[in-house]
Formats: C-alpha cells, structure tokens, sequence
C-alpha cells in the first residue's frame, strides 16, 4: 500500500501515521521527493480493512499495490534509482561498464586488467575472489586473499570493486574489501543471504536466478529491500532454455520489461549469458539499445591461461574497441559512456 502526503504535511503528521502502522504490525518506508512524500506500507495490509487512514492528518490519498513486490515497485518509486558507488552513478543518464576478469589469480595479474579497463573507460572492476562452480574439482577461487588483491588493485586505479558473496559469514570482510556485493544467479533465493545483505548499506548487485521468472527475481530484491537496503540492483545473465549452442540464453526482453515494472538499475552480463567471447560484444551492443543501465564484462590480459571461463573473456585490446562501439549507441539512444 502506497499513502501519499499532502505537501504541508508535518514531521509530526509522519510519526504519527507511522506509530499507528506499527502498531498494527506493519513496517514502513518513508520517500520524500521534491513535491510529495510517499509512505509505503509494507506487511499485511488486510489488518487495514476498515482503518480510515486517509483522516489521518497529513495524510491525501490511499493506495492499493497490486503486486506482491511493494519497495522494488513503480508505485512506491516512480522515478529511477540512481545508486552512487564511490561517486560512481548507476542508473542515470550515463552507463556503467564494470569489466575485469572472472576469478582472481594473482595480485599482478589483477592489477594489470584493472589498469587495462580503467584505461579503455570501464569505471567499475569486477572480479570474482570466491566462486560457485558446478564441479567440486573446479578451481573456487582465492577467497579473502583474493579480495585483498582486488582491494589493491582499487587502490592503485580508483576503481570501485564488485565480487560475489557465497556465505554469510563473510560479510564483514567484503564491507571492508568490495564496494558492491555481488548475489550470484545460484544464490538469487538464497534468503538467509538476502536478508544478511540486506541489513548493511552496501551496494547489492542481484543477479537473475538460472531458470527464475522475473516475478522470483523481483521478490528476492524485495528480500534486500525489506530489511532496509535501497542500494540494489538487478542483473539479467541469461536463463537456462532448451537452446545447446550457448551457454545460456541472454533475455533482452527482461531490460525494458524490468524497467517498466521496478524502479531499480538493470545491468546485463553478456559474457555468462553467452559463454563465447564472439557473442560478447554483439549482445553488450544490444543491451544497451535496450536500455541497460550497465553492463559487466569479463575482461582477461591471457583467457588461454584464465582459471575460470577464459572462452568468454575478452582480452583488453577487444574490450577497448567495443567500448568505442558502445559509446556511438549510447548517444544514439540518449545516453552516453
């Protein structure tokens, strides 16, 4: 439920509309715009029948949500999020390239895909210190050592860091070392770590589960939001179809459809999505026609000797001249790079 206020509605008024919610057992989230400040109203609203709130002081109108996502929802926010990650904006007007290489090996080897990203125009680095993989026998990553190397790496470029959560436990370490928490597609309902991200201020990156719909995707960035976090966003990397000739198949349709329902910034990730570095580029052009917020890329000086998925990483002279690309479609559909 959405409860608009007047505009001369009191700091007064507020408090005592939201003592009367919880009261009730409702929780709410207040959003003062320019104009109107927005109550939304999050719980079980059927406790609400027959409670006029609309003679509540301050209070101008009622509103229903239909949906089951309440915090992710247009109705709540009809404008877009604009996430800052160390002065970096995420969902303006300019778009968002985080790029770097899809496990961390060693500590020179970090740094020197950072400078080669840094240098091409990415403004965020990538890379992933603990790693889920399919196979028990698979490499899993370096771990806090691994985030060390990346913490480094941003100290030598400037670069804000995104790499993925497996545990819980881990958080206070990737507070300190990441500047964007990473929620892979295996975890995407992963609640218990939902829920634990969701209690901290930092910056989530959600990734879309391998075979969710976008109504599970949604409800698990409510998880986050639910407990006080509105520094989430979404990323679409392909969903598991009947399709063998790639990895996955990449659901640009879930960009504009994304948008359209949720406030939240949407980034593509085209290298898991496709799973050849040959694709990487024709499907990051099409994202950002598409209205993608961002993209992450996997971006490696050797994808021959890369520990994890070198066939879908592009080496920095490619990546180079895909941002050029990316930059003539960006201005021609408003944006820019």
């Amino acid at each position: 439920m959405i409860i608009v206020l007047k505009p001369e509605a009191t700091e007064e008024d507020i408090e005592h509309l939201e003592d009367r919610l919880r009261s009730l057992g409702l929780k709410s989230r207040i959003m003062k715009g320019e104009e109107r400040t927005v109550v939304g109203v999050i719980g079980d609203e059927r406790v609400l029948q027959g409670q006029p709130l609309t003679v509540f002081p301050g209070v101008e109108s009622v509103t229903p949500i239909l949906a089951p996502w309440k915090l992710v929802s247009r109705e709540f926010q009809p404008h877009d999020s604009v996430i800052d990650v160390a002065g970096v904006k995420i969902g303006g007007p300019k778009i968002t390239v985080m790029a770097g290489p899809c496990a961390v090996e060693k500590l020179e080897i970090t740094v020197g895909i950072a400078k080669e990203v840094a240098h091409a125009g990415a403004t965020i680095l990538r890379g992933g210190a603990y790693k889920p993989r399919s196979s028990p026998y698979s490499f899993q990553g370096l771990g806090q050592e691994g985030l060390s190397f990346l913490a480094e790496a941003r100290k030598q470029t400037k670069l804000p860091v995104v790499s993925e959560i497996l545990d819980a436990r881990d958080i206070e370490y990737f507070l300190e070392h990441a500047d964007i928490i990473q929620i892979g597609a295996r975890n995407m309902q992963n609640f218990e770590l939902l829920k634990e991200v969701g209690a901290y201020d930092k910056p989530v990156l959600l990734k879309r589960g391998l075979s969710a719909t976008i109504k599970e995707f949604l409800l698990s960035a409510e998880y986050i939001m639910s407990r006080g976090n509105r520094n989430v966003m979404l990323c679409e990397r392909g969903i598991r179809t009947f399709e063998t000739q790639y990895r996955n198949t990449l659901d640009l349709a879930a960009v504009p459809t994304l948008k359209e329902m949720s406030h939240l910034p949407v980034i593509v990730d085209p290298s898991h999505a496709t799973g050849n570095w040959k694709l990487v580029a024709p499907m990051s052009k099409a994202a950002i026609a598409a209205g993608a917020d961002g993209l992450l890329i996997e971006v490696h000086s050797n994808p021959e000797c890369a520990l994890c998925d070198g066939e879908e990483s592009l080496k920095p002279n490619r990546f180079q001249a895909l941002m050029g690309d990316l930059k003539k479609i960006a201005q021609a559909v408003g944006r820019e790079l």
